[in-house]
């Protein structure tokens, strides 16, 4: 797009600004004003144009979600950027958010909303192929095939939620304080994570306590390791992809190459911030 706009990606509990000029970022915040923190949008907007200036905007991620400011209707898959760009919701002629991506099949369904900006960025900037896999770690890890450079084809896991879950709830809680790192103890998890015998793989971590088989300096590790092997594990499986893109930030996107290549695949890492420009800067293209 040429000229000036402001985009927005406005997840749940966090909110990033970035002023974009020909195509390059030219100011850029993020707070933590995601949507369940936002109570009034208008205003919000009203405050970012204030100190961002005067601009178009366009929006992508939970703002157009049931919980966000209105809902931009899912496109179904395969899905590219021109069929995102023509089911923009428009709240006015100069605001616009970036519909969600649906997917089904005679088996199971998925949504992502705010991922699919990366996704055909990534592609759009040649950071990636036209026919890839795509992974987005985070709170619900996304594992997507891009065929033709649309979105194919994806599958959400919810592996940071449970990791979570697990590190401040019941009875593992107390020893997974540590950091998470790639190192021995992960790659042990991730081996046994493959097995995909979860439940007993967990259970695991209190009774090597117990028996002084391994230090709780490396539970974290270990339990991180067990779940995002084990999701490594269900993915390539399903996939005739020998490579993954990782679109992440280099310490959790770390993790997941470590467990792609103990499995025996390669994976390397995208930016995923680049990736988020490079999309919504085309997706600006269909803005007034």
């Amino acid at each position: 797009m040429s000229g000036a706009f402001l985009a927005l990606d406005w997840c749940t509990t966090n909110r990033r600004v970035y002023r974009i000029v020909d195509g390059v970022v030219a100011a850029t915040e993020r707070d933590a004003k995601g949507v369940t923190a936002t109570k009034d949008f208008p205003a919000e907007l009203a405050m970012i144009r204030e100190r961002f200036g005067d601009l178009p905007v366009l929006m992508a991620g939970m703002v157009g979600s049931t919980i966000g400011w209105r809902e931009a209707a899912y496109v179904p898959a395969p899905a590219g950027l021109a069929a995102l760009g023509d089911r923009l919701l428009r709240i006015d002629d100069r605001t616009a958010i970036v519909p969600g991506v649906s997917y089904r099949d005679d088996r199971r369904a998925d949504v992502m909303r705010g991922e699919e900006v990366q996704l055909l960025g990534a592609i759009a900037a040649a950071m990636a192929p036209a026919d890839a896999m795509l992974v987005q770690p985070g709170t619900h890890c996304k594992w997507v095939e891009m065929r033709g450079g649309e979105i194919a084809r994806f599958t959400t896991a919810m592996t940071g939620e449970l990791f979570a879950l697990l590190r401040h709830h019941g009875i593992l809680a107390a020893q997974l304080g540590a950091e998470v790192t790639a190192g021995p103890a992960f790659l042990e998890g991730v081996r046994d994570g493959a097995a995909r015998d979860l439940a007993a793989s967990l259970f695991g971590i209190r009774a090597a306590k117990l028996l002084g088989l391994r230090d709780d300096a490396d539970a974290a590790s270990f339990a991180s390791g067990v779940l995002i092997g084990s999701d490594v594990a269900a993915r390539i499986a399903a996939t005739d992809f020998d490579h993954a893109h990782i679109l992440a930030d280099p310490q959790l996107g770390t993790l997941y190459v470590a467990a792609i290549e103990a499995q025996g695949r390669s994976a390397t890492l995208v930016d995923s911030h680049a990736a988020f420009v490079a999309g919504i800067t085309r997706l600006g293209d269909f803005l007034p």
